[in-house]
Protein backbone atom coordinates (compact mmCIF):
# COMPACT_ATOMS: atom_id res chain seq x y z
CA UNK A 1 0.00 0.00 0.00
CA UNK A 2 1.11 3.61 -0.53
CA UNK A 3 1.62 4.22 3.17
CA UNK A 4 4.32 1.51 3.15
CA UNK A 5 6.81 4.22 2.22
CA UNK A 6 6.23 5.74 5.63
CA UNK A 7 6.91 2.53 7.58
CA UNK A 8 9.63 3.01 10.15
CA UNK A 9 8.99 6.71 10.42
CA UNK A 10 7.30 8.57 13.23
CA UNK A 11 4.18 8.95 11.06
CA UNK A 12 3.63 5.34 10.05
CA UNK A 13 0.15 5.02 11.57
CA UNK A 14 -2.50 4.76 8.88
CA UNK A 15 -4.50 7.42 10.75
CA UNK A 16 -1.89 9.93 9.61
CA UNK A 17 -0.32 8.32 6.54
CA UNK A 18 -3.51 7.85 4.51
CA UNK A 19 -4.74 11.47 4.83
CA UNK A 20 -1.25 12.75 3.98
CA UNK A 21 -0.98 10.59 0.88
CA UNK A 22 -4.55 11.46 -0.11
CA UNK A 23 -3.71 15.17 0.14
CA UNK A 24 -0.26 15.09 -1.49
CA UNK A 25 -0.52 12.09 -3.83
CA UNK A 26 3.09 11.00 -3.41
CA UNK A 27 5.86 10.87 -0.88
CA UNK A 28 7.97 13.19 -3.03
CA UNK A 29 5.21 15.82 -3.01
CA UNK A 30 4.91 15.49 0.78
CA UNK A 31 8.67 15.93 1.27
CA UNK A 32 8.67 18.95 -1.04
CA UNK A 33 5.76 20.50 0.89
CA UNK A 34 7.49 19.80 4.21
CA UNK A 35 10.61 21.59 2.92
CA UNK A 36 8.49 24.57 1.82
CA UNK A 37 6.55 24.53 5.10
CA UNK A 38 9.80 24.63 7.07
CA UNK A 39 10.80 27.86 5.36
CA UNK A 40 7.35 29.46 5.42
CA UNK A 41 5.97 28.72 8.89
CA UNK A 42 3.10 29.51 9.11
CA UNK A 43 2.73 29.94 5.36
CA UNK A 44 0.53 28.26 2.77
CA UNK A 45 2.33 24.89 2.73
CA UNK A 46 2.26 24.75 6.53
CA UNK A 47 -1.47 25.51 6.51
CA UNK A 48 -2.13 22.88 3.84
CA UNK A 49 -0.58 20.20 6.05
CA UNK A 50 -2.01 21.36 9.38
CA UNK A 51 -5.59 21.54 8.03
CA UNK A 52 -5.67 17.83 7.13
CA UNK A 53 -8.07 15.98 9.40
CA UNK A 54 -6.14 14.40 12.28
CA UNK A 55 -2.92 16.32 11.67
CA UNK A 56 -2.94 19.75 13.36
CA UNK A 57 -0.02 21.95 14.37
CA UNK A 58 1.84 19.49 16.62
CA UNK A 59 1.95 16.73 13.99
CA UNK A 60 2.76 19.28 11.27
CA UNK A 61 5.77 20.44 13.28
CA UNK A 62 6.84 16.79 13.79
CA UNK A 63 6.49 16.12 10.05
CA UNK A 64 8.60 19.15 9.21
CA UNK A 65 11.24 18.05 11.71
CA UNK A 66 11.25 14.52 10.30
CA UNK A 67 11.24 15.33 6.58
CA UNK A 68 13.81 18.14 6.81
CA UNK A 69 16.46 15.99 8.52
CA UNK A 70 18.95 14.98 5.85
CA UNK A 71 19.45 11.41 7.13
CA UNK A 72 15.67 10.82 7.08
CA UNK A 73 15.46 12.08 3.50
CA UNK A 74 18.35 9.79 2.52
CA UNK A 75 16.60 6.80 4.16
CA UNK A 76 13.34 7.59 2.36
CA UNK A 77 15.09 7.97 -0.99
CA UNK A 78 16.90 4.65 -0.39
CA UNK A 79 13.55 3.05 0.38
CA UNK A 80 12.00 4.54 -2.77
CA UNK A 81 14.74 2.92 -4.87
CA UNK A 82 13.61 -0.48 -3.50
CA UNK A 83 9.82 -0.14 -3.66
CA UNK A 84 7.21 1.34 -5.96
CA UNK A 85 4.84 3.77 -4.26
CA UNK A 86 1.59 3.88 -6.15
CA UNK A 87 -0.38 7.12 -6.26
CA UNK A 88 -3.27 7.30 -3.84
CA UNK A 89 -6.52 6.30 -5.48
CA UNK A 90 -9.64 7.16 -3.54
CA UNK A 91 -12.20 4.39 -3.33
CA UNK A 92 -14.92 4.44 -5.95
CA UNK A 93 -17.90 6.33 -4.60
CA UNK A 94 -21.48 6.91 -5.57
CA UNK A 95 -22.29 10.03 -7.51
CA UNK A 96 -23.89 12.34 -4.99
CA UNK A 97 -24.69 15.92 -4.14
CA UNK A 98 -21.74 15.98 -1.71
CA UNK A 99 -19.10 14.37 -3.95
CA UNK A 100 -15.98 16.51 -3.88
CA UNK A 101 -17.29 18.67 -1.03
CA UNK A 102 -15.50 19.14 2.30
CA UNK A 103 -17.70 18.40 5.31
CA UNK A 104 -17.09 18.90 9.04
CA UNK A 105 -19.27 17.24 11.67
CA UNK A 106 -19.55 18.88 15.08
CA UNK A 107 -21.66 18.45 18.18
CA UNK A 108 -23.70 15.40 19.16
CA UNK A 109 -25.64 13.78 16.34
CA UNK A 110 -28.93 12.13 17.27
CA UNK A 111 -29.66 9.83 14.29
CA UNK A 112 -26.21 8.32 13.91
CA UNK A 113 -22.78 8.41 15.52
CA UNK A 114 -20.28 10.90 14.22
CA UNK A 115 -18.05 8.05 12.98
CA UNK A 116 -20.95 6.57 11.01
CA UNK A 117 -21.81 9.98 9.56
CA UNK A 118 -18.19 10.54 8.50
CA UNK A 119 -17.99 7.10 6.88
CA UNK A 120 -21.26 7.70 5.06
CA UNK A 121 -20.06 11.08 3.79
CA UNK A 122 -16.81 9.55 2.52
CA UNK A 123 -18.72 6.75 0.74
CA UNK A 124 -20.68 9.49 -1.01
CA UNK A 125 -17.45 11.12 -2.19
CA UNK A 126 -17.16 13.90 0.37
CA UNK A 127 -13.91 14.78 2.08
CA UNK A 128 -14.43 14.81 5.84
CA UNK A 129 -12.30 17.20 7.85
CA UNK A 130 -11.87 17.67 11.57
CA UNK A 131 -11.42 21.42 11.36
CA UNK A 132 -13.28 24.27 9.71
CA UNK A 133 -11.49 26.41 7.13
CA UNK A 134 -12.38 28.61 4.20
CA UNK A 135 -12.22 25.43 2.07
CA UNK A 136 -15.04 23.79 4.05
CA UNK A 137 -18.30 23.44 2.11
CA UNK A 138 -20.63 22.24 4.90
CA UNK A 139 -20.58 22.06 8.67
CA UNK A 140 -23.13 19.60 10.04
CA UNK A 141 -23.95 20.81 13.53
CA UNK A 142 -25.54 18.53 16.10
CA UNK A 143 -26.49 19.39 19.66
CA UNK A 144 -23.95 21.26 21.79
CA UNK A 145 -21.84 22.31 18.80
CA UNK A 146 -19.14 24.71 19.94
CA UNK A 147 -16.11 26.39 18.42
CA UNK A 148 -16.37 24.70 15.00
CA UNK A 149 -19.89 26.06 14.60
CA UNK A 150 -18.73 29.55 15.61
CA UNK A 151 -15.80 29.41 13.19
CA UNK A 152 -18.09 28.22 10.37
CA UNK A 153 -20.40 31.17 10.94
CA UNK A 154 -17.44 33.58 11.12
CA UNK A 155 -16.12 32.25 7.78
CA UNK A 156 -19.54 32.18 6.12
CA UNK A 157 -19.49 28.39 5.70
CA UNK A 158 -22.91 26.78 5.10
CA UNK A 159 -24.15 25.21 8.36
CA UNK A 160 -26.60 22.31 8.18
CA UNK A 161 -28.60 20.64 10.92
CA UNK A 162 -28.43 16.86 11.04
CA UNK A 163 -31.88 16.74 9.44
CA UNK A 164 -30.79 19.09 6.62
CA UNK A 165 -27.72 16.89 6.06
CA UNK A 166 -29.91 13.79 5.72
CA UNK A 167 -32.22 15.67 3.33
CA UNK A 168 -29.18 16.69 1.25
CA UNK A 169 -27.78 13.17 0.99
CA UNK A 170 -31.12 11.33 1.09
CA UNK A 171 -31.42 10.67 -2.63
CA UNK A 172 -27.78 9.56 -2.76
CA UNK A 173 -28.29 6.90 -0.08
CA UNK A 174 -30.97 5.10 -2.07
CA UNK A 175 -28.90 4.92 -5.28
Amino acid sequence: PPEAALVGSKIASSRVAKPLLREFGSLESLIDSADRAATQVPGEAYGRVSEIDGIGQVVTDALIDFFTEEHNQEALHDLLREIEVLPFEPPKTLSSSVAGKTVVFTGTLSKTTRSEAKAQAERLGAKVSGSVSKKTDYVVAGEDAGSKLKKARDLGVKVLSEEQWHDLIGSSISE
